[in-house]
């Protein structure tokens, strides 16, 4: 037995058999007849010194040796082919991945993406709406645009506008209830998708920082943001509105904010991508236009007065 490496062909044999447990299936899947594969296996085998495989009738079933060796086998290809994926990326300046969670895609992405577009034509840009976390490299994502308190620090982290909640409903219904006292009977709409905040981003902390009672009784609950917004939209009732999924709609007077106080998160979104890739061209130029999008409505964003909570 030897320290040296066996060939990267006979591993790659082997990873694709001991993954499918079948010497025909892993031939078929790197497109190599089953006697070309049982050679690569035999040649490991005698280069390791002992089998890797049973072979049974009709089907193969691992050694103590091969389980020991096809979970690192397996990783180092995958780890292989991302490395691969990443270096392939470094030559492509015409094409952009993003994922971005569901109700910014909706609420912030989707409705300003066509500027985008006229701006940079010679981009290719697609997008996975997904709260998923993801691996940059191995997921093929080249930007990840995410909401937190913080990231991860082997990142590129660009820290996008900060981000309040504060009461937003029609005009209609804001003149039903033109005073924060008043929205205690007002039908209130919750958005369970900030409730890992901590502390809490709820209506009973709003109207303790107001120095009210917490209502009485909550309205209809959504799991998205975009959902309770579009909700507050339809003129259902009020919800606490995050600057981001809410800004568009104030600015064009869809929705209104009333009251003039909101509550700091504590969070925000995430300008998320390698640090390697922070200054390939499509990249450089998405965040900028995100910079000067966010600029565009900085001002009814930034009107909008911070208030301090009440301690508990």
């Amino acid at each position: 037995m030897t320290d040296r490496l066996p060939p990267l062909t006979a591993l790659r044999a082997f990873e694709a058999a001991a993954r499918n447990l079948s010497f025909a299936a892993a031939a078929a899947e790197l497109n190599v007849t089953p006697a070309a594969l049982s050679f690569q296996i035999k040649s490991l085998e005698a280069h390791f010194g002992a089998p890797l495989f049973r072979r049974l009738n009709r089907a193969v079933e691992l050694t103590e040796a091969g389980l020991a060796l096809a979970p690192g086998a397996t990783d180092g290809f995958q780890t292989l082919a991302a490395a691969w994926r990443a270096a392939q990326r470094t030559q492509d300046h015409q094409s952009l991945t993003v994922t971005a969670g569901p109700a910014f895609t909706a609420k912030w992405l989707a409705p300003r993406l066509f500027d985008f577009a006229q701006a940079h034509p010679e981009i290719e840009l697609r997008f996975s709406a997904s709260l998923r976390k993801v691996d940059l490299a191995r997921d093929n994502i080249d930007v990840a645009l995410r909401f937190g308190a913080s990231v991860d620090p082997d990142l590129y982290a660009l820290p996008l506008a900060d981000e309040w909640v504060t009461p937003v409903m029609t005009p209609e219904m804001a003149a039903r209830y033109p005073t924060p006292s008043s929205l205690r009977n007002a039908p209130l709409i919750v958005d369970d998708s900030i409730a890992f905040l901590d502390p809490p981003m709820d209506w009973n902390s709003w109207f303790a920082a107001m120095g009210l009672a917490p209502p009485a009784a909550l309205g209809p609950r959504f799991s998205q943001a975009d959902h309770a917004t579009d909700a507050a939209l339809a003129g259902v009732g009020v919800v606490l509105g995050r600057r981001a999924l809410v800004i568009k709609d104030l600015v064009e007077g869809r929705l209104v904010a009333p009251y003039n106080a909101a509550l700091d998160t504590g969070a925000r979104f995430w300008f998320l991508c390698p640090k390697s890739a922070q200054d390939r061209p499509q990249i450089a130029a998405f965040r900028q236009w995100i910079i000067d999008e966010i600029s565009k409505t900085s001002e009814v964003a930034d009107s909008v007065p911070i208030i301090a909570r009440q301690p508990a």
